[in-house]
């Protein structure tokens, strides 16, 4: 209870600035206006047109690709149905979605009349870090809630074991709906998704950072003010100096759109002069929105050309590609992070599932390797040059799982050419068999009809 009173209190500190953060990735912030140049007409009806914070998330999400397991030999453990059973494939995209909005978050094991995989987020789970031993120490994932928000299922993650607890209907009480034990695994039957883990911060940061919020405000800012500024070029002003008010009726725009118009002299029989105000420029917002993607972009690690902006001199292909190289430096660093746990949690999961102790795991599940496709877009022609110099030094890369994965096949077609490799070799055996045995039957039959050397031929 102690564990449960301590997570329940820091899901609670948590869960105001995961809920930001989700707001502003799902483009539902609220405009903060300083009451100055905007008004109040225009700010009620103004809505998020900034889409930056899902950028952050998304622009490094799409570099995380699970591509299947490395393994040596045979799939003698069945590790890639379990991987499609427990529904792990489809659980890893939105994990790490989650885990850049939120800093976090946590792929979970469940044994319940069979292994699956479900994926937690932050805003709705909490965990405590082990430092001892530099992983989870206990989990909380909320389940269930009313219409009114209060909370009425979750489930506690704990070494050894797992707590299902309900909130009665009736007596308004907490109950044990279910336990499990777990005694295969030394630790709780979760593991997290951490994105820029450090010593001080062991479940990471958020993509969406208090930068890109305040820069995001203020590109917010700065449409709504080109908005309002916009409104006044769809009327000109015109002012008409002497003319008498009772000349004008009171449907001003019939006035403005009609072709011909009129005003007679005044009193004292002088002409109106018409005089229109030059409006305001667009640019100075324009070149402010340009400053702001550009600090935006900075701080996501993005090109500014994907910020929506562009620029007087557009870039080359190299500029982009070295912009977009730092992200893809964070995308494989991330990646590796990621098939970590994803090694420990496929390793959990055969453990539950076999009834193992997670000390007598086979040699081949220890040496699993998740594989992600590559980051870096590579064309065909330098990945068969790059096969073919390889090969040529060394040719037992020319059949391996490695060079076929350089090459940019997927696991499932790396499967079918190995197959049909292992065909061609048994068909070529089993022919070269077939030829030795005519072969040898054909010597024998000379040497049985050859006659002696004695006798004459």
């Amino acid at each position: 209870m102690d564990t449960i009173r301590l997570l329940m209190k820091v899901w609670r500190e948590k869960y105001p600035g995961n809920l930001l953060r989700s707001l502003y990735y799902n483009a539902h912030e609220n405009l903060q206006d300083f009451g100055i140049g905007i008004p109040q007409k225009v700010k009620s009806e103004a809505k998020a047109c900034v889409g930056w914070p899902r950028k952050a998330v998304r622009s490094l999400s799409d570099f995380t690709d699970f591509d299947g397991w490395e393994y040596q030999g045979s799939d003698d453990n069945g590790i890639d149905d379990l991987t499609e059973e427990s529904g792990l494939r489809l659980a890893i995209q939105p994990s790490v979605i989650s885990c850049y909005t939120h800093s976090c978050s946590f792929l979970t094991v469940v044994d319940d009349d069979g292994i699956a995989v479900v994926p937690r987020s932050a805003d709705w789970s909490a965990a405590l870090w082990d430092g001892t031993r530099n992983r989870l120490k206990s989990v909380l994932t909320i389940k269930e809630a009313d219409s009114n928000g209060y909370i009425t299922a979750f489930d506690v993650f704990l070494p050894g074991r797992t707590w299902q607890i309900k909130r009665d209907a009736f007596a308004s009480a907490w109950q044990v709906s279910g336990l499990h034990e777990t005694p295969q695994w030394n630790g709780p039957c979760a593991v997290p998704f951490i994105h820029d883990q450090q010593l001080s911060r062991p479940f990471g940061c958020s993509r969406i950072s208090r930068p890109v919020m305040a820069l995001t405000d203020m590109a917010f800012r700065s449409m709504v003010r080109m908005e309002t500024t916009a409104e006044f070029y769809a009327a000109p002003k015109l002012w008409f100096l002497g003319a008498d008010r009772s000349a004008f009726s009171a449907d001003t725009w019939s006035s403005l759109i009609s072709a011909i118009n009129g005003l007679g002299r005044d009193v004292k029989g002088d002409l109106p002069q018409v005089v229109q105000v030059q409006q305001a420029s667009m640019q100075p917002h324009s070149d402010m929105l340009k400053t702001i993607a550009m600090l935006c972009a900075s701080e996501m690690s993005v090109p500014v050309d994907e910020m929506g902006i562009t620029l007087d001199n557009p870039s080359s292909a190299e500029a982009m590609a070295a912009a977009e190289r730092k992200l893809t430096r964070i995308a494989d660093r991330q990646n590796k992070a990621f098939g970590m746990q994803l090694k420990r949690l496929m390793q959990m999961a055969i453990c539950l599932r076999d009834n193992i102790n997670s000390g007598q795991l086979p040699d081949q599940l220890k040496r699993i390797t998740p594989w992600f496709a590559p980051t870096r877009e590579i064309t065909d022609a330098a990945r068969a040059d790059t096969y073919a110099k390889i090969a040529g030094v060394n040719p037992s890369y020319a059949t391996s799982s490695v060079a076929y994965r350089r090459l940019g096949l997927t696991a499932d077609e790396i499967n079918i050419l190995k197959a049909e490799q292992s065909v061609d070799d048994l068909r070529a055996r089993l022919l070269g068999a077939t030829t030795q045995e005519a072969t040898n039957g054909r010597q024998s039959t000379q040497q049985t009809q050859q006659p002696p050397t004695e006798q004459p031929q």
